[in-house]
């Protein structure tokens, strides 16, 4: 039976946020909790995803990352090269671009290794934290499908991801 293991990004997924949703929605997802949400550090952060991953079969795992989650399940992959079912990695972060301030230390530069396992890419036209070309840029470099959404700004609660049935399609199809 598939493991959907939730990796939100910078402060944490909030009660709206469509992360939260699908946990809310199967007993099967479940959120990896961090220490610090708002100054993280990377090592931690894919600590946390290890010990968690431990406890699982990994043929059974789906990782489905927002954000800076994205980066972190890059950093994971590339520090533990364990093959997983798969990962939903949406709206990637460019953590190397100008805009990005935000105090999250050990992220960059975002690893550009092929991922051991299917992984799927989503974007949207007008994130703010990313732009399209450079999604299709780690989509590419990571292996991955790469889905574009449309105008849907960074894909969270604040751009009215809520209850986002679309995204719940797209990560079936990993599993």
């Amino acid at each position: 039976m598939t493991q959907y293991l939730i990796i939100p990004g910078l402060g944490n997924s909030g009660p709206e946020h469509w992360q939260t949703y699908f946990e809310s929605e199967s007993d099967q997802c479940k959120r990896i909790l961090q220490n610090e949400w708002d100054a993280p550090d990377c090592s931690e952060w894919i600590r946390n995803i290890q010990q968690t991953l431990e406890a699982y079969d990994p043929n059974d795992v789906v990782l489905i990352g927002h954000s800076l989650g994205c980066a972190t399940i890059a950093h994971w992959a590339a520090k533990y090269q364990i093959r997983i079912k798969g990962a939903m990695l949406v709206a990637p972060s460019d953590l190397e671009a100008p805009a990005y301030q935000f105090p999250a230390t050990g992220f960059a530069p975002i690893p550009l290794n092929t991922l051991p396992f299917r992984s799927i890419v989503v974007a949207s036209e007008d994130d703010p934290w990313v732009s399209l070309e450079r999604a299709k840029f780690f989509a590419g470099h990571w292996g991955s499908e790469f889905v574009n959404i449309g105008k849907a700004g960074h894909i969270n609660a604040a751009s009215g991801h809520f209850r986002w049935d679309e995204g719940l399609a797209i990560l079936k199809t990993l599993g």
